[in-house]
């Protein structure tokens, strides 16, 4: 048994685990609180680097943690993609939630940045990285960072030099080529590819561009080891995962669930449904919609949404009452979507705008696109985007036309069943 599976650790199945150190009272968590309840890393972050830094790899292999970011991809990949390259790389901290009703990443940033900071620093050290970036959009996070930075600073916590930035406050500027072009100079808005990050990014150099949150994942597999990361989840997607719950519940918020929680169980922990519901949005704005009936049993696995055209996405799920109409929703989202392209290809910036209208019309009792273009332009669309953003759009609406097929026949015959004002937001309240 290796040292880190030998040190102390908090117990395996207990959560909250990245929640565990948040103050009540809304503040940061300090570097000496920090340390006092999660102890020192044990595996290189500062000093000379030696085997432990490259040891940090064959832990997160282990693990077998998948990025929390919306992807889904195996963090252990992404850090030997970075390793191989010819010149010493760098490291990006993507906490930029440019996901409207997505919260998790700010609430670890801005009141438990020193844990994400750890897990940034292990992954530079593992990597050779000197320099990490770290991104945010938030007032609240890039102020709670800034401080935190200072307090390593101060304390010479850390080898690796970190740097803020801030991140345009828009849907497509957290895409991690998107963050790489503002870090290099140019505007945050997604490239075409390849090269990927991890090949050329950030001055050329390969770089390794990692959620917020699954960094934070690292530092507690850097203390703990993977089997106790294993303790919960399942073995194909192991650990536990921030999830941002919203809509007609009790307690909207941020919940740390262990992955294979049954979506029933979850709006239970939230105090249940406060009325009647229809429909949930699994995954964020690129995500799908899913009849109430089909979503609550699932368990919170991709594994088991992928079978109802679903995926964890974001970990944005949203919960919609029954009397909203599904359509008027999704047109809505639509037209912020396509307000939100970033302008560099015609399916992205005609496409979408053409859905979006398409939507609306419908949503008015308008027949005349849905019927005879809509499903037309929506596969002529799918895949042909210089960036993913087309097909993030295409999903959602294809999965409304699906679920609320009933709604649409009746805006067909100008009628529509939903009442109540808009539910979903399409920007971000000042903060």
């Amino acid at each position: 048994m290796s040292a880190v599976e030998q040190a102390v650790a908090p117990s395996a199945t207990a959560l909250p685990r990245l929640l565990s150190a948040i103050r009540r009272d809304g503040r940061a968590v300090s570097l000496d609180e920090h340390l006092r309840v999660r102890g020192p890393l044990p595996v290189g972050s500062r000093g000379r680097a030696d085997e432990a830094d490259v040891r940090l790899l064959d832990l997160v292999e282990a693990s077998g943690l998948l990025g929390r970011g919306g992807a889904a991809f195996p963090a252990a990949r992404k850090l030997r993609a970075v390793v191989s390259g010819a010149r010493r790389p760098f490291v990006v901290v993507n906490g930029a939630e440019g996901e409207p009703i997505s919260k998790k990443d700010g609430v670890l940033l801005a009141y438990d940045p020193h844990l994400v900071l750890d897990g940034a620093a292990v992954a530079a050290a593992a990597v050779g990285a000197r320099d990490v970036f770290v991104a945010v959009s938030s007032e609240r996070s890039s102020g709670a960072v800034r401080a935190a930075v200072a307090e390593r600073a101060s304390a010479r916590h850390d080898r690796a030099r970190f740097r803020l930035v801030r991140v345009p406050d828009r849907f497509v500027a957290g895409e991690e080529t998107a963050l790489v072009s503002l870090i290099n100079g140019g505007p945050a808005k997604p490239t075409f590819t390849p090269p990927r990050p991890f090949e050329r990014g950030v001055q050329g150099a390969p770089t390794l561009v990692q959620n917020a949150e699954t960094l934070a994942h690292m530092a507690l597999i850097a203390r703990y080891g993977p089997r106790w990361f294993r303790a919960v989840g399942t073995d194909e997607e192991p650990g536990s995962a921030l999830v941002t719950l919203s809509g007609a519940v009790q307690r909207p918020g941020v919940y740390e669930i262990p992955l294979g929680l049954p979506l029933r169980e979850l709006v239970e922990w939230a105090g249940g449904a406060v009325e009647p519901v229809s429909a949930y949005l699994l995954g964020g704005y690129f995500g799908s919609w899913v009849a109430a009936d089909e979503a609550e049993p699932l368990r919170l696995l991709d594994s088991d949404l992928r079978a109802h055209g679903a995926a964890l996405g974001a970990r944005a799920l949203f919960v919609l009452p029954a009397r909203a109409c599904g359509i008027r929703e999704t047109a809505r989202l639509a037209r912020y979507l396509a307000a939100e392209s970033a302008g560099q290809c015609g399916p992205c910036v005609h496409g979408l705008d053409a859905v979006a209208k398409a939507l609306e019309q419908l949503a008015r009792a308008d027949r005349r696109e849905h019927e005879t273009r809509l499903p037309r332009w929506l596969d002529e669309i799918s895949g042909r985007g210089a960036c993913r953003h087309p097909d993030g759009a295409v999903r959602l609406v294809e999965s409304a036309l699906r679920v609320f097929a009933d709604e649409c026949a009746l805006h067909v015959r100008g009628r529509c069943a939903g009442k109540g004002g808009p539910l979903l937001p399409t920007g971000r309240p000042a903060r």
